[in-house]
């Protein structure tokens, strides 16, 4: 059985979509079977990010019975695996808690790391990532505002059981005015992965619906993402083994 991984964020536009998109590929790279599954359904960019626009099912049909799990597992670039997402969830209140259980059990049974492309903020949405995933990464900008937001997301991922193996701070100028790495580690009390520079081939892979990894092995940003991607994987030994009922928690996000 593998692990299950979610990529959160306290605030929208801190670039977490481009971190797991590039970060499951870098994973990939080393040699685990990776799946990326979208859940961020409001702003599910995870298919631009890839050039894989216009799929033609989503979660949201296995959930509504109209596809089988295996129909919505594509193969994505630099041999990850895509689940891409549906609608809103909130418009899944009839949804059976225990399909989704299942669903989730047999992804993360098919490969060696499941990342959850979770939502931004404390909506509905976000926690019902969190409280699914065994593990969790915080990916932040250094500015003081996108660690304040982030700090909520650790609280709640606390209170949910869901272990925070560290946080990816992403769009890193060196700048004097920027929160530095120290700091960064003291407010959050955890651990930096990853320091993601600046870099103007990020716009340009997302322009291109190229993930920057693969657009430029070398690049800053790559060659960052990468080395994240080792500290993760020699993480591997503490990720939170423990499979989590996620039927209990669905149930109690959507009012059952």
């Amino acid at each position: 059985m593998g692990e299950s991984l979610v990529i959160s964020s306290g605030k929208g536009g801190v670039g977490k979509t481009t971190i797991a998109a590039n970060l499951g590929i870098a994973l990939s790279e080393i040699g685990l079977k990776v799946l990326i599954f979208d859940a961020d359904i409001t702003m599910a960019n995870l298919e631009l990010i890839f050039g894989m626009e216009g799929l033609p099912n989503t979660i949201q049909d296995v959930l509504e019975d109209k596809a089988r799990p295996e129909e919505i597992i594509y193969d994505g670039p630099g041999g990850v695996k895509v689940v891409p997402a549906g609608l809103s969830l909130r418009r899944l209140k009839k949804s059976d808690p225990d399909k989704i259980n299942s669903i989730f059990k047999l992804f993360i049974n098919k490969v060696d790391l499941l990342i959850i492309d979770g939502p931004p903020g404390l909506e509905v949405d976000s926690v019902t990532s969190i409280a699914a995933s065994q593990n969790m990464i915080l990916v932040v900008n250094p500015e003081i505002t996108s660690l304040s937001d982030a700090l909520k997301i650790k609280l709640v991922a606390e209170k949910l059981g869901t272990r925070i193996l560290g946080v990816i701070v992403n769009r890193v100028r060196d700048d004097p005015t920027e929160i530095s790495g120290p700091e960064i580690e003291a407010i959050l009390e955890l651990k930096i992965l990853g320091n993601i520079p600046e870099d103007q081939i990020v716009k340009k892979s997302t322009t291109l619906g190229k993930p920057f990894v693969l657009l430029d092995p070398k690049s800053p940003a790559s060659l960052a993402i990468k080395e994240a991607a080792k500290k993760i994987v020699g993480k591997k030994k503490d990720f939170e083994p423990t499979p989590k009922s996620v039927s209990k928690l669905m149930g109690g996000l959507f009012g059952r």
